[in-house]
């Protein structure tokens, strides 16, 4: 009986001390009108929206697998196509990220850590 509980105890301390990196991000649109085709690539993967409208916050959260510059591409309104650079990430980080569209650009924030 002994056993059993310290080998129950072991598995709990175990489940306890294993948790996934990853990263919760955020894209925000602070412009006037919707923005369509928004995606983000990261190292060895991408995710992204159809549309996201004025004022919106479009929320994922991802594992970063392999190494890489990120980037944001999106479709404004008068159907102009934009990209702008983001953060370096790295296997095993994790945090989180944000991008703003504004207008013709992007401001990228983030709190990552190894």
């Amino acid at each position: 009986m002994r056993v059993v509980a310290a080998l129950g105890l072991a598995w709990l301390a175990v489940l306890a001390g294993c948790r996934s990196r990853y990263v919760e991000a955020d894209v925000t649109n602070a412009t006037t009108a919707p923005v369509t085709l928004v995606e983000i690539d990261y190292p060895s993967a991408s995710f992204g929206v159809g549309l996201l409208a004025a004022g919106a916050t479009y929320h994922y959260r991802f594992k970063i697998l392999g190494s890489g510059a990120t980037k944001l591409l999106w479709t404004d309104a008068e159907h102009h196509d934009h990209t702008a650079a983001g953060p370096e990430l790295h296997e095993g980080q994790q945090g989180t990220l944000s991008v703003t569209i504004a207008g013709g650009t992007a401001r990228w924030s983030s709190e990552i850590q190894p």
